[in-house]
């Protein structure tokens, strides 16, 4: 697209990204019914989207990838590029005739962290879009169009928690069964639990992409022949449930064991699900006097774990300086809880 035409639209759009998904596992078809609690948090990703009516071939989308370092053109309808996510996302809910855009894509978290990024990216991406025309996706019409396109569109495995708490924002209680119908249950906890578990709460970067299919399609197969009664679904469903009383109970030391008993149960299905980079955080994480821990999403090699730190004045600070010292690679990640999920804007022209 000529760099010099100015558009006539601006839409911008922000997701979070899911932390501390207790009970993941149980929201698969292979388990067919579940229970999750899950948070959302900032930063996460964003999108803008530029309209252009005239000056070029309408269907016509410029992607900008930030975090690739990757620009390309992409024409609608002309099938897998560069990313197929984005375009993917970019077919599911489609353009306005006789328009073009530019889409700027840029992830404040590094991809393969195992914490919701492929969901967020394309929960903003289609919240951006879905703006172009009259009406709005609601939560859950976003959360099932982000997992259609995974499922359907591009045929990969998924659940369905991390679509739901990205596109509803907050702590969230999710029921499911079967799957992939989901209820919703957003906690409302109080202001002071709130700031307290803000406070405390670590978002941990084990130093490298998490790449671990074909660990989690032994697991699938594994749990799949066992079925939904299968003792370490049972386990994590269990503490999805512990982690829901112990918030709605100000009980922080309890959520921490919750968390906890959460990556046993992850162990008891594969003990790769709780790789060689998680054990060792786990153990600093420990030695600072942390109240929980848990291996960020399936779990395997690489992604992120939270951290529930102690109550101490200097806990995340102390676990920061602490993981260094293990493993330079290992960082903490700034992250604040969001009461909310999508948020789409106009951009000033």
């Amino acid at each position: 697209m000529d760099k010099h035409l100015a558009p006539s639209r601006i839409v911008n759009a922000t997701a979070p990204i899911r932390i501390c998904d207790i009970g993941g596992w149980t929201d698969t078809w292979f388990a067919e019914h579940g229970k999750v609690l899950n948070i959302a948090v900032r930063p996460g990703v964003g999108v803008q989207v530029k309209v252009h009516t005239t000056g070029t071939p309408p269907g016509r989308v410029s992607l900008d990838v930030r975090n690739y370092g990757d620009r390309y053109a992409y024409q609608l309808g002309a099938g897998p590029g560069h990313h197929p996510l984005l375009e993917a996302a970019i077919e599911e809910i489609g353009l306005p005739a006789n328009v073009s855009v530019e889409i700027s894509v840029v992830s404040e978290v590094p991809a393969g962290s195992s914490a919701g990024t492929s969901a967020s990216t394309t929960i903003a991406l289609i919240g951006a879009l879905d703006a172009l025309t009259p009406g709005r996706l609601t939560p859950p019409q976003l959360a099932y169009a982000a997992h259609r396109i995974e499922t359907e569109r591009l045929k990969v495995q998924s659940g369905i928690q991390d679509q739901l708490c990205i596109a509803y924002g907050g702590i969230n209680y999710i029921e499911i069964s079967p799957y992939p119908e989901a209820w919703v249950h957003q906690l409302s906890v109080p202001h002071a639990t709130w700031q307290e578990l803000e406070r405390r709460i670590a978002l941990v970067s084990l130093g490298r992409t998490h790449v671990s299919s074909t660990l989690h399609d032994h697991v699938i197969g594994r749990v799949a022949h066992e079925g939904p009664g299968f003792p370490p679904l049972d386990e994590l469903r269990r503490a999805a449930d512990a982690a829901r009383n112990a918030l709605l109970n100000e009980d922080l030391n309890a959520f921490g064991r919750a968390m906890i008993d959460n990556t046993e149960a992850q162990r008891s299905l594969h003990p790769g699900l709780v790789g060689v980079e998680a054990e060792t955080a786990i153990d600093v994480a420990a030695s600072c006097g942390a109240a929980g821990w848990k291996v960020n999403g399936a779990g395997g090699s690489g992604g992120s774990l939270t951290v529930l730190c102690g109550s101490g004045a200097d806990g995340t600070r102390d676990l920061e300086r602490s993981l260094a010292r293990a493993n330079p690679r290992f960082d903490v990640i700034p992250t604040q809880l969001s009461s909310d999920g999508l948020r789409v804007w106009e951009g000033q022209i």
